[in-house]
């Protein structure tokens, strides 16, 4: 079928009504030829009546089918821009056209057929009988004539809202603009059956009776049976073509309307089974309008809104599945740095452990020597205390000596002092007996014993009058003796005055060695006193380590489980990845055409 453009299309909608006009008034009139006995003289008055109405019922019938497209007309004469609610005006008026149309033509053939029968009865001669004829004729006649301009503008109607669809409809507002359902597939198919069985039988049986009346009202004028027999062959030959006419005639139309019909059904039936074979074959979104009438129409437009519906699911599924795809390989590759991660963190640790023990040993081994120092500290500060004693004993000994040093000295000046007494009394007895030198010889040996303690000058005394007789002997060298004496004393006093003074310098030695025990005392206190807080502390370092130790263990043993359970997780992920890999498979096999 050829489709008007949008320019034209309202003339091009409401040709049908015309055309099915113009055919159901000469099949009225052949039926009529064969059917009524038309007056003689009134033919061209009957067929000017026919051509009259008609014309008219066409034109009134055409003027309001325009009327109801007033919208399809304002776009072909491009009067109102082509909006989205313009273009659904449009469709709603083009989809409506058919019910319209069969209620114009139904409605006017009935009105004109009644008219026709009135205007032909005001003809003289022509009895009332034969306008009612007509009349009948043409409401016979009207639900074929009109059944068959609906099965015309239902295609036309169709293509019309394909045409303005395609001027900015999408199909949602496609959808949207459509009428919703106003009868049933049931009673629509119950009323093509009724007006396509029921007009032909209508017209057998009318004709029928008609031809039989005709027969009996010649046969009963007849004289003869040879007239009869004449009446009986015309009558029967005037039925014959009658019904050949007629009945071909009519046939004809009732097989179009039941192509039409049987079109009107299938065609979106078998757009609507293409669209789905194309959705078997994947291909989503390539939605297309499929114009039909009720539940076809429902059908079809639950198809569209589920292919709609099931384009959306599938793009998303698409995107999901490229996402899911993209996380999973991003969390397999994860998994694997988390897994090598795991792996130098398990070394890491096992090492950190390893290193944990040897410090805990470690500490050990410091706290044993901790103890080891604090006891030998202990024994410092003992020893320096000891010696602090001994110190300070020496420089008492030190001092004592020192005392005996100047006692000493002092014993030796006097006993210089005596000396020379003894020698001014020896050069006064220088001449004196033996027994002087004796004397003298005794108190050199004293002076050599003068270096001792001063308890010998007693003994010199003593030894002096035990050997106040060999003394005598010897007076003649007291005077030299004397000498040695002097000189022995004198060197006596020397010597005891260096002692004096190596007794100082050894006291002031022993009160410094004193003093720097005291200091190393001190010292050796605090050194104990801080070795016990080193064993203290590093006895609580051990103790420290020691729970280090066990820590490491656990987090080297949570470690290892750790990483048995990475390694779970990304054969799970490697799982997961095949899955997305095959949901984009399946996905993949749709194709999604915006």
């Amino acid at each position: 079928m050829k489709v008007a453009k949008l320019p034209g299309l309202h003339r091009w909608l409401t040709v049908p009504s015309t055309v099915s006009g113009i055919l159901g008034a000469l099949l009225a009139i052949a039926y009529a030829f064969f059917t009524v006995q038309i007056p003689e003289g009134t033919l061209v008055q009957l067929l000017l009546c026919i051509a009259v109405w008609v014309a008219l019922a066409n034109v009134l019938g055409d003027r309001q089918e325009q009327g109801s497209l007033r919208t399809v007309r304002a776009l072909a004469t491009s009067s109102v821009e082509r909006s989205v609610p313009v273009l659904q005006a449009a469709v709603r008026e083009a989809a409506a056209l058919p019910d319209l149309s069969f209620q114009v033509n139904l409605g006017y053939w009935c009105a004109g057929a009644g008219l026709i029968g009135l205007s032909y009865w005001l003809v003289p001669g022509v009895p009332w009988t034969i306008a009612l004829r007509f009349a009948v004729i043409g409401v016979g006649l009207g639900p074929l004539v009109a059944m068959l301009a609906y099965l015309l503008e239902i295609e036309r109607a169709r293509a019309a809202v394909v045409v303005l669809a395609k001027e900015g409809l999408s199909v949602a507002q496609v959808l949207q603009a459509l009428p919703p359902t106003r009868m049933s597939l049931r009673a629509r198919m119950v009323v093509y059956g009724a007006i396509a069985i029921g007009t032909p039988l209508f017209l057998v049986f009318d004709m029928a009776v008609q031809r039989a009346e005709r027969t009996f009202a010649a046969l009963a004028v007849a004289t003869s049976q040879a007239q009869r027999s004449s009446v009986l062959a015309a009558d029967l030959r005037q039925a014959l073509i009658g019904f050949a006419v007629v009945g071909g005639a009519v046939a004809v139309v009732v097989v179009t309307c039941s192509l039409l019909s049987g079109r009107a059904l299938g065609e979106p039936m078998r757009e609507l089974a293409a669209q789905a074979q194309r959705l078997t074959l994947g291909k989503i979104g390539q939605k297309t309008v499929v114009p039909a009438e009720d539940e076809v129409w429902a059908a079809g437009a639950g198809f569209l809104a589920l292919e709609g519906q099931l384009a959306v699911v599938v793009t998303q599924l698409q995107a999901a599945g490229g996402q899911v795809k993209l996380a999973t390989s991003e969390l397999v590759a994860s998994s694997a740095r988390h897994e090598h991660g795991a792996q130098e963190q398990t070394l890491a640790l096992a090492q950190t452990s390893a290193t944990t023990e040897e410090l805990a040993r470690s500490a050990k081994q410091i706290a044993a020597n901790a103890n080891q120092v604090s006891a030998l500290a202990l024994q410092t500060v003992e020893a320096s205390q000891e010696g602090q004693h001994s110190s300070e004993a020496f420089y008492r000994s030190i001092l004592a000596v020192r005392g005996g040093n100047q006692a000493i000295a002092d014993s030796v000046v006097k006993l210089n002092k005596r000396v020379q007494q003894v020698g001014r009394v020896v050069e006064f007895i220088d001449g004196i007996a033996d027994k002087a030198d004796l004397l003298a010889l005794n108190a050199e040996l004293e002076g050599h014993k003068a270096g001792e303690v001063g308890q010998g000058f007693s003994l010199v005394a003593a030894e002096m009058r035990r050997l106040a007789e060999s003394v005598m002997e010897s007076t003649r060298e007291i005077g030299r003796l004397i000498e040695d004496i002097r000189d022995a004393t004198n060197a006596a006093v020397m010597a005891t005055e260096a002692g004096v003074k190596a007794s100082d310098q050894g006291s002031a030695l022993a009160q410094a060695v004193s003093e720097g025990l005291g200091n190393i005392l001190k010292l050796s206190r605090t050194t104990s006193e801080a070795v016990r807080a080193i064993s203290l502390a590093t006895h609580q370092q051990q103790v420290g380590t020691d729970q280090l130790a066990q820590a490491m263990g656990d987090i080297l043993a949570s470690t290892r489980a750790g990483s048995a359970a990475q390694a779970e997780m990304q054969g799970a992920n490697a799982s997961l990845k095949g899955l997305a890999d095959e949901l984009e498979r399946a996905v993949g096999q749709f194709e999604v055409v915006s």
